[in-house]
């Protein structure tokens, strides 16, 4: 089968579309057909060797996250899925994988998957698996939105910032987005109160919010000093300048800068799947690129400014 592959550490260049042994299901494991995966920011921090305490240094390394697609078999002991049924679901992110989700076949335990939404296709499937996860661990789990409180969405544009601002109105919130000016449309659709242009806004002139979810990674105490007495912060950004901001904040109790690694299992796939079934969250796609060029794919995330998830397609024919 083909398989995305890491080859070295470095830029997209690095990543190539390997042959590869198809693999088996193992006692408690999924076999799935996949359809379709996303670019997200483990996969490019993976390939930049930033993380190589995880990843290791043995190649070549599995690239791509999240997954969409059918089970094509099922090891052992494994209830609940049968041949044929749509799944999605992820790789677990800290561990090291030489066929990960952008591949034709990938290889992961049940508790790592759950039935996708029956009317969801495989693309706009897999563009919700990280994104949505993320951004419902953070405001249920990590921060408990409450109804009627502020909540700023920072970098609302992204793909963990179209589905957190959509969540975030879903539960009751007041939700301001911080975006440019030219995905204001997009974000009030989603269910932004208001849209900011943060090119144009600094974080004094904003605020105070109960809630603020960051995606960005850069000023966090700044807009961490916007919060409310009683009000919560979390960041999905982990660069260095973002941890250390994390660790300076613990001092500040309730209203420290959290964090966390979505790290997302079944239970958390089938909430995330509730609500897409009851229309209050809806994939937000930038582009679509087949598998052979997944190194564009990752060039593009790299530039910025996305509007929702870059996702590549898993066409065997073409491959």
């Amino acid at each position: 089968m083909k398989a995305a592959q890491i080859t070295s550490f470095g830029a997209a260049d690095v990543l190539q579309i390997n042959d590869v042994d198809r693999p088996a299901p193992g006692a408690g494991e999924v076999l799935v057909s996949v359809e379709a995966s996303s670019v997200n920011g483990h996969d490019v921090i993976v390939r930049s060797g930033e993380v190589k305490m995880i990843s290791g240094r043995r190649f070549p390394i599995g690239v791509g996250l999240d997954f969409a697609g059918v089970v094509a078999a099922t090891g052992a002991g494994v209830e609940g899925y049968r041949v044929g049924d749509r799944v999605w679901g992820m790789v677990h992110p800290r561990q090291r994988h030489s066929v990960a989700g952008a591949a034709e076949y990938v290889v992961v335990p049940a508790e790592r998957v759950s039935h996708a939404p029956v009317d969801l296709s495989a693309v706009d499937a897999a563009a919700l698996v990280v994104a949505g996860s993320t951004a419902l661990i953070a405001l249920r789990d990590s921060v408990h939105l409450a109804d009627g409180e502020r909540v700023l969405v920072r970098g609302a544009a992204g793909g963990v910032g179209t589905a957190a601002v959509q969540l975030a109105h879903a539960m009751g919130g007041h939700v301001t987005a911080l975006a440019r000016d030219r995905h204001a449309e997009l974000l009030t659709d989603l269910g932004a109160d208001e849209v900011l242009d943060h090119r144009s806004t600094t974080s004094d002139e904003i605020g105070p919010f109960d809630v603020i979810v960051d995606t960005v990674g850069t000023e966090l105490h700044c807009y961490r000093s916007r919060l409310t007495k009683g009000g919560r912060m979390v960041t999905v950004a982990l660069s260095p300048s973002a941890l250390a901001a994390i660790a300076a904040s613990s001092i500040h109790g309730s209203r420290r800068i959290r964090t966390f690694s979505a790290n997302p299992e079944t239970p958390v796939l089938r909430a995330v799947a509730g609500h897409v079934t009851s229309g209050a969250l809806r994939p937000v796609i930038d582009s679509v690129y087949p598998l052979a060029d997944i190194a564009a794919a990752h060039q593009a995330f790299e530039r910025g400014g996305v509007v929702g998830k870059h996702v590549m397609t898993v066409p065997r024919s073409s491959l």
